[in-house]
């Protein structure tokens, strides 16, 4: 089985890294001409345009990765199939639980890179291409889609960020602080606001609005420091959507926003999915196989290939359709999260199950 699970691989691999570098091409191409729509907007040149192009392409192989394996699998496997090989090893004494134990030997690197990848390059190569894209279109970003900017809630604060800066500086910051019985004490207002060190900011331009039973109460001061559990990180969230960022951020955050009692399902979700995303290749690999018993007359390498790529294409979207579903509906992280992978799990089990009573 060593020389098996050897030349398993070494076919397996080298038609992944083909389709790999097909799928990422064209990926890159897209985005290249999408972001040609908005060059020459402040010193966003042609240079910056093929950098944020080539930042991204970390976070594209995260995605593809399912697709990639799937498709190459099945493509190495057809093509053994044709040449008569994986009746020659199945002949031989190779069983289909020996086949998905290779399978799964020959997985296990994949999984390791897709985490790393997932983790470790993707996130910070998609903040910075976003970051890049911001300094040079001279551009700072909203936070959410409301005029009002976006709403924090810290501790028994509410707090108001008009805009971010590429540099997580935040522009327009308006603090509420309530007491017990939830009435109106200060207003806070910043002009600009400087990280200095967890869990304090250093405010600039100051207005502090006091209410109390004497009446309204006004000051300004030129800076003040701000005592808060909000971090860059936190907000640099804005920078980047849940599924682009790492496990660990989405843990962070998921846990500041129920901390202070707001929806965080997309986030427990994102992070689940990204725990979890990295086994779907040993799925892929385990609904791959099934194809292998299909002969050239049965419809031809370039009908499977198709079928391959289209179930590819229906868990990638269907995985997040499921988990918009189950934000929306406040359905569990870890089901909304895993259910499309225990599906195709599923699939390929009945298809190889079906091949086995042939």
């Amino acid at each position: 089985m060593k020389i098996l699970t050897r030349y398993l691989a070494r076919e397996i691999y080298s038609s992944i890294g083909l389709v790999f570098a097909t799928l990422i091409m064209l990926f890159a191409f897209l985005d290249f001409i999408h972001e040609l729509s908005v060059m020459g907007y402040g010193q966003y040149s042609l240079g910056f345009v093929v950098l944020f192009v080539v930042l991204t392409i970390p976070g594209h192989l995260y995605e593809l990765f399912p697709v990639a394996v799937l498709v190459g699998t099945i493509f190495a496997l057809v093509q053994m199939a044709a040449r008569s090989e994986l009746t020659i090893f199945r002949a031989s004494g190779a069983s289909t639980g020996q086949m998905l134990g290779a399978l799964g030997k020959i997985a296990l690197p994949m999984i390791i890179a897709s985490f790393i990848c997932g983790e470790v390059l993707a996130p910070p190569s998609e903040r910075m291409a976003q970051k890049l894209r911001l300094k040079a279109m001279n551009s700072q970003m909203s936070l959410q889609a409301f005029r009002s900017g976006v709403w924090v809630k810290d501790g028994g604060n509410f707090v108001n960020v008009k805009s971010v800066m590429p540099d997580t500086s935040l522009l327009d910051i308006e603090i509420y602080n309530f007491d017990e019985t939830f009435h109106l004490k200060t207003i806070i207002s910043a002009k600009h606001a400087n990280f200095l060190e967890p869990g304090k900011w250093q405010l600039g331009e100051v207005s502090e609005t006091r209410f109390s039973k004497g009446g309204v109460g006004r000051s300004t001061v030129q800076s003040q420091e701000w005592q808060s559990a909000l971090t860059p990180e936190i907000l640099s969230v804005m920078l980047v959507v849940p599924e682009q960022m790492s496990a660990y951020d989405l843990y962070t955050y998921a846990s500041h926003l129920k901390e202070n009692k707001q929806q965080s399902a997309r986030y427990e979700i994102a992070m689940w999915n990204k725990l979890v995303y990295p086994f779907a290749l040993l799925v892929m690999m385990v609904l791959a196989l099934p194809f292998a018993s299909y002969q050239r007359r049965a419809g031809g390498v370039s009908i499977l290939i198709f079928m391959g790529i289209v179930l590819g294409m229906v868990f990638h979207f269907s995985g997040r359709l499921l988990a918009s579903l189950g934000a929306l509906n406040s359905w569990q992280p870890l089901f909304s999260a895993t259910a499309m992978t225990g599906v195709f799990l599923l699939l390929g089990l009945i298809l190889l199950w079906k091949v086995e009573r042939r």
